[in-house]
């Protein structure tokens, strides 16, 4: 079982404004960057297959050299066994369908197809939702998107999923995909352990994959448009039909807090904390 999850590094917002080009292009470079939040599921879901299937587990971003950063995260999380970063000037400024072009050929790109790939249901820069569905329909698999549970049939190749349906009314449907397939995991997506097995593999792997993470630029591959074959026309802001009108910044948001230190001796301090938590303890 080859599980491969997609992960992406997005803007801290919490840093502060963050930095544009003269043409409204974010400069990923400049700016402060961590995990897409979203992804967390993607590697929630991803770990939870390792741990009741087995087999290898390979982390992709496309993105600055800085995203080593995000993978080594990622690797932390989901105990990833190998990184692949897709990088150089020629990917930057892509849409979601450049992207999707160039992490589809990254994915072909691998040794082993894999059975699975994760991904986020959006990111928290640009919030289309685009990039996962896309890249599965560059490679001519079948998508499930929303799934908030998941079980593999390795001797049939299939994926059975319940998924989030949201409208009027909030609904879970229960799908079925062959394998290779692509999975876009829900906000709420809970894995399950359903035996004790698997919680004892769960620790056998955390230890495994401490040392593992602390020296991640040794499971590292970089790969620039030349590794993947890419003409630059079709990748990049080249490749990106999506135009940008204007772009608002972000400016960091005031600090307006104020705070009042109260010592655990202090019984006068502490009965007024208490008046003023007890009402929203009451669910006012």
């Amino acid at each position: 079982m080859h599980t491969v999850v997609l992960t992406k590094g997005v803007p801290d917002f919490r840093e502060g404004q963050v930095s544009f080009d003269e043409d409204g292009h974010l400069e990923r470079g400049k700016t402060p960057t961590v995990m897409n939040p979203n992804d967390k599921h993607a590697l929630r879901a991803a770990f939870q297959t390792k741990v009741r299937n087995g087999g290898h587990v390979s982390l992709m971003s496309m993105g600055p050299p800085g995203y080593k950063e995000v993978l080594q995260e990622g690797m932390r999380d989901v105990y990833a066994d190998d990184l692949y970063l897709l990088s150089d000037r020629e990917m930057g400024a892509a849409d979601t369908w450049a992207t999707a072009m160039t992490v589809a050929t990254g994915l072909q790109q691998l040794e082993n197809e894999p059975d699975l790939v994760f991904a986020g249901f959006k990111t928290a820069d640009g919030e289309t939702g685009h990039t996962g569905p896309q890249t599965a329909w560059c490679l001519d698999w079948p998508t499930i998107t929303h799934a908030i549970s998941l079980d593999i049939d390795e001797a049939e190749r299939r994926v059975r999923a319940k998924r989030l349906v949201d409208g009027d009314v909030s609904e879970i449907e229960t799908v079925e995909a062959p394998m290779p397939c692509f999975v876009v995991a829900d906000p709420e997506f809970e894995p399950t352990y359903r035996k004790a097995s698997h919680r004892l593999k769960h620790k056998d792997l955390r230890e495994e994959t401490r040392a593992r993470a602390e020296n991640y630029e040794d499971h590292v591959t970089v790969w620039d448009h030349e590794d993947l074959n890419l003409d630059p026309d079709y990748i990049g802001l080249d490749g990106s039909p999506t135009i940008v009108a204007g772009v608002d910044p972000i400016p960091k948001a005031p600090s307006e807090r104020e705070a009042t230190h109260v010592e655990a001796g202090d019984d006068a301090g502490m009965e007024q904390v208490l008046d003023e938590l007890t009402p929203f303890a009451a669910g006012d």
